[in-house]
């Protein structure tokens, strides 16, 4: 007996797992550089969030083929979580608290519900 797993289930969770930390890095990467300009900012964040849009409309697309558009934007907002988590705590060397645990936990739990049949 063969084991297979239709790529469309997985796909999409993998790029939209690379496309968030393209994202982060866009939406808060220059938090670490404060002393730039904010243009710069702005520019280098559009540069890197082109790349963001590169992986997360493929992720969109083949995952729907397989999950329903709210249970994909379920996944990217618990992954988006995930990622900003361990972007905190890795670049911005902020710490996460147990109320930040909790939260993020609930907002998961809260997602589960999405993909109950």
């Amino acid at each position: 007996m063969s084991f297979s797993i239709n790529p469309a289930y997985l796909w999409p969770i993998l790029l939209l797992l690379i496309s968030n930390v393209f994202m982060t890095f866009a939406w808060y990467g220059h938090l670490k550089y404060t002393s730039s300009p904010l243009y710069m900012a702005i520019v280098a964040s559009w540069g890197i969030a082109f790349f963001e849009y590169c992986l997360a409309v493929p992720a969109n697309r083949i995952g729907h083929e397989v999950y329903s558009a709210a249970q994909l934007k379920t996944m990217q907002e618990v992954i988006t979580l995930l990622v900003f988590a361990a972007f905190s705590v890795f670049w911005l060397k902020e710490s996460i608290g147990w109320n930040h645990l909790v939260g993020f936990s609930l907002i998961a739990i809260g997602a589960s519900f999405i993909f109950k049949g």
